[in-house]
């Protein structure tokens, strides 16, 4: 749905809107991210959160990394680190190389989840085949400080995964 269809913000707020109440996930995270920005929307972050989180128990990935965004940050929830974590990991294994890329951020630093450099390199492996950029330093970066039979099985893992 792209604001071109329609002649003003206002109706596109509204097509957003009717299409959102009936169920479409990408009008409902669309309606979020109106409402996360103030866009066409009064800014609230508990709207936002609201439409996010219809979409995301639809299984929407995007929707479910962006809600898992807001508990990280506290806005419009109280902040939540495990539910956050929660709705990173529906996104992650829904192939959304984003939430990937943080996934193997958090296992790399070991501050939410306990460090494990395996997971660390098989999430962003599986966000490097779904285009995430900018992360081959940080994988070739982790291989140097793993065994030759921890990456060999992160890389096997990464292909198991891959193929749900």
């Amino acid at each position: 749905m792209s604001q071109s269809e329609t002649s003003s913000p206002k109706q596109y707020v509204q097509k957003c809107k009717s299409a959102a109440e009936q169920g479409n996930v990408i009008a409902q995270n669309t309606l979020g991210y109106l409402y996360l920005n103030g866009q066409g929307v009064s800014q609230s972050y508990e709207q936002a959160v609201n439409w996010f989180r219809k979409a995301a128990e639809q299984e929407y990935r995007d929707a479910q990394y962006n809600l898992s965004v807001m508990y990280k940050l506290g806005q419009g929830v109280e902040q939540d680190h495990s539910e956050g974590l929660r709705w990173l990991k529906k996104a992650a294994a829904y192939g959304h190389a984003a939430a990937q890329n943080s996934l193997g951020d958090l296992y790399y630093q070991g501050e939410e989840l306990d460090k494990d450099y395996t997971l660390a390199y098989m999430w962003w492996e599986l966000a490097e085949k779904n285009d995430f950029e900018n992360i081959a330093h940080k994988k070739v970066a982790l291989a140097n400080k793993m065994t030759l039979a921890d990456l060999k099985k992160a890389e096997q893992l990464a292909r198991q995964h891959g193929k749900h």
